[in-house]
């Protein structure tokens, strides 16, 4: 007596790892595209905080800058962004003072960033300096977007902060800022 059509379809084996793999095959490519997708916007936040470690740096070396010194270093930023597009990318630096446990602004230049205003107070982390010392700080904000929308499809803004005091001088001046 043969077996009927159904009980050997259902004991047939063949073909089962192509089903499997059609099962599996779209959630593996799902992982992969959002790894790679993660590891742009993880370069592209980590690229930006480079750019405004390195703002901090070279106006901290100079005793004294001039704007379009500091409009240069701003350009080096853009530089370091690259291959991610540099138009998203905003700068500022700006030399805070702390007088009578009070920070306040001396200068402040931005890019793409409006300068903070002169004789503002700014928040800095705790015992960063003491009174008479000076900090150079650098923000940057980098609005990422995704090329692959689908995956991320809202703008994505990095920001950070890096403060670095002057290594030449009590404090960097800046007459044209």
């Amino acid at each position: 007596m043969r077996p009927s059509l159904l009980r050997r379809l259902l004991r047939d084996e063949r073909g089962i790892s192509a089903v499997e793999f059609a099962m599996l095959a779209p959630v593996l490519i799902a992982f992969y595209l959002g790894l790679s997708e993660f590891c742009q916007g993880y370069m592209a936040q980590k690229r930006m905080g480079h750019a405004s470690a390195m703002v901090a740096d070279l106006v901290a070396q100079e005793e004294t800058v001039t704007a379009a010194a500091v409009d240069d270093i701003f350009d080096i930023g853009g530089l370091i962004m690259k291959p991610f597009p540099v138009a998203p990318l905003q700068q500022r630096v700006s030399s805070i003072m702390q007088t009578n446990g009070v920070a306040r602004v001396v200068w402040s230049r931005g890019d793409g960033m409006t300068p903070r205003t002169v004789g503002s107070t700014v928040s800095l982390p705790a015992d960063l300096i003491t009174d008479g010392e000076s900090v150079i700080m650098s923000e940057a904000t980098y609005d990422y977007d995704s090329p692959a929308d689908y995956l991320m499809p809202a703008v994505t803004q990095f920001s950070h902060s890096y403060y670095l005091r002057p290594r030449t001088s009590v404090q960097t001046t800046c007459a044209s800022c």
